[in-house]
């Protein structure tokens, strides 16, 4: 997993992985989720990518569009 820039330093989010069809979260109370294409859409999981790559908006992002439409918890 890669660490989030955080260039808010107030974000919820720690750490993210870059997938093909998705972008699994790694959150700062160590609650790790995936969200898929399939399950948050692919122009949000692209979205998400460029926030997360960007360093800044993630976290309010999936708190505004996909909190719930993770694929899976992994942790």
């Amino acid at each position: 997993m890669t660490r989030y820039k955080n260039l808010s330093g107030k974000s919820t989010v720690a750490t993210y992985d870059l997938a093909k069809d998705s972008v699994t979260v790694g959150f700062a109370t160590r609650a790790v989720y995936l969200y898929s294409n399939q399950s948050a859409g692919s122009r949000n999981v692209r979205q998400m990518k460029i926030l997360a790559e960007a360093g800044k908006g993630l976290g309010t992002f999936i708190d505004a569009n996909v909190k719930t439409k993770f694929a899976r918890k992994i942790r």
